[in-house]
């Protein structure tokens, strides 16, 4: 039975789970001391709630979180819905030009941020962006550059000019009760409460605005494809900031009243250590993740046990990665989810009832509460099953537009209110679909369409083969040929025609890589997605195809 629309924000979902599971545990980190019930995380959410309003945060107003998955950064997602602020979130890897933009773009009032990501050095950056926080007074910052941030936040050590995280509940004793609750009653549903920003692989990146009624229903759709219940576990090793970590895993569980067991970040040993010691039923990753996992040279010392269910997703998922995790790992029950950002972000799943052959061959049927179509790109006229197209899909999950980008928003949704992708896919008899590429990944070989993926698909059976990304390189003959990128197995060797070989004994003569390079690893977005424009790019260099690309050297 298809659980109905709940018109509630985000705030009441984690109130009407503390009510029912309160004594059950809401989250638990390996590696911080940070072990919550959902009643005591809920009171958790109230205190830094009330200390951000005596703070002077109002609704409406925008905060940003640039942190790995920080206990803080998960307690300040609910308390700034809660009452009203959106949060914008900053994608991980941004180094200071990308986090200038981003924080100028979405108007953000408010920064909040951990110590250090990776090679990034957070205060640095911070304070090269605004020198005038070294001797401002906290939450009066007055830049240049950014003449709407006023505060700064940090979670980890005290800096000139920026409030610690553990100063905010000491604000919250200027709140009254009475205050607090109008705030709450003052909030609507299809209010915005959550600004995501596009990956960006190509162009600026956009801030997708996604409402109270986005993130808990779909959040709840996910859950329930994945039979999740108050007993389930789940190990998160992907980013919160992306809507793979904030939708499909936060939201999935609350709503649900599983238990989070998030990372800072994903290491294979990590997601391995916290699926046996800490019982995990389910795991969400991206296919390079589970490839991670399945090679590592200690996977075979672990117990995969208490798996049972979550989610592949993020990229197109290899038919043979999503087998070996069913066999290998137990999870004989993991789902595939296929979305976008401007879709909050789930469209289509498959469930833990469907046949394993529907959840390693296609991505699911429609969510419920939601239209799905396949169109033909050129006309705009749906396309009977089994013929390519573009996906559209239409209903409460799809954004409420661009941030301050009414062109974008227009040219994404158009005037019916489906959402235009810009991903292929056909769809069964059943209602089943795939998705077959992306239209501007679209390989256009002398005339004959050719799919990434499916090229992608057949390569990664061949035995030397760990991961590979196919893309387009310029060609004098065709216009455009396909080109693979591939990392072998540690161990195992291959040569370019071996590769070329194997493909073209088995697929039509055009759909035959015209190059295969081999790479140690993928330059990959902080969410996981291989970044094929820079792949594309590196390849017109090692080739000097320049000159055909169109490319004017010195």
């Amino acid at each position: 039975m298809t659980t109905p629309l709940k018109n509630i924000t985000v705030g009441q979902m984690l109130e009407e789970t503390a009510r029912k599971f309160p004594t059950h545990q809401a989250v638990k980190y390996i590696e911080m001391k940070f072990d919550k019930t959902y009643y005591e995380f809920n009171q958790k959410v109230d205190s830094i709630a009330k200390g951000l309003m005596g703070m002077g945060f109002k609704k409406g107003d925008h905060a940003a979180v640039w942190a790995t998955n920080y206990p803080q950064w998960l307690v300040l997602l609910f308390a700034t819905a809660r009452i009203g602020v959106v949060l914008v979130t900053v994608n991980t890897s941004y180094k200071e030009n990308e986090l200038e933009f981003l924080l100028a773009q979405s108007d953000a009032k408010a920064l909040f941020v951990c110590d250090g990501l990776k090679d990034i050095d957070c205060e640095k950056i911070i304070y090269s962006i605004c020198p005038e926080l070294k001797n401002c007074k906290k939450g009066e910052l007055k830049s240049k550059k950014l003449p709407m941030l006023k505060t700064v936040v940090s979670f980890d050590n005290r800096y000139d000019g920026m409030y610690h995280w553990n100063d905010i509940e000491n604000f919250a004793i200027l709140v009254s009760e009475c205050e607090f609750e109008k705030r709450k009653a003052s909030l609507d549903p299809d209010d915005v409460i959550n600004m995501q920003y596009t990956s960006g692989t190509t162009g600026f990146p956009k801030g997708v605005m996604l409402t109270h009624k986005n993130l808990v229903n779909n959040g709840l759709s996910i859950g329930d494809c994945m039979k999740f219940t108050e007993n389930d576990r789940l190990c998160i090793p992907v980013p919160f900031f992306h809507c793979f970590g904030l939708v499909l895993a936060i939201m999935a569980s609350v709503t649900h009243g599983a238990t989070m067991l998030p990372l800072l970040w994903y290491t294979p040993m990590k997601v391995m250590h916290v699926i046996e010691y800490e019982k995990a039923t389910a795991v969400h990753g991206v296919p390079t993740m589970f490839i991670g996992i399945l090679e590592h040279r200690d996977f075979a010392k672990y117990d995969y046990s208490s798996l049972r269910t979550g989610i592949m997703a993020g990229s197109p998922c290899p038919v043979k990665v999503m087998q070996d995790v069913a066999d290998k790992m137990n999870m004989r029950e993991i789902t595939i989810v296929f979305g976008q950002t401007e879709a909050s972000p789930g469209c289509t799943q498959t469930t833990t009832d469907d046949s394993l052959e529907k959840r390693v061959n296609t991505v699911g049927r429609a969510l419920p509460h939601m239209e799905c179509k396949i169109i033909d790109p050129e006309t705009g006229k749906e396309v009977p099953p089994g013929v390519d197209g573009e996906f559209c899909v239409r209903g409460y999950n799809v954004m409420k537009g661009y941030y301050k980008l009414p062109e974008s928003t227009a040219a994404a949704i158009d005037s019916d209110c489906w959402l235009h992708t810009g991903d292929l896919a056909r769809v069964d008899e059943d209602g089943y679909y795939k998705i077959t590429g992306r239209i501007k990944d679209m390989i256009i070989r002398g005339g004959e369409n050719i799919s990434p993926k499916e090229i992608e698909d057949f390569i990664y059976t061949h035995p030397s083969v760990s991961d590979v990304a196919v893309v387009s390189i310029p060609s004098k003959t065709y216009g455009e040929e396909a080109c693979a990128f591939v990392i072998l197995k540690h161990g195992k060797k291959a040569t370019e025609d071996d590769i070329k070989k194997y493909v073209g004994n088995n697929l039509a003569k055009h759909k035959m890589p015209a190059k295969v390079l081999f790479i140690d690893d993928f330059p990959k977005t902080a969410s996981g997605k291989i970044q094929k424009y820079l792949l594309r790019e590196q390849a017109v260099k090692e080739l000097g195809l320049e000159k055909a690309a169109g490319i004017v050297t010195a």
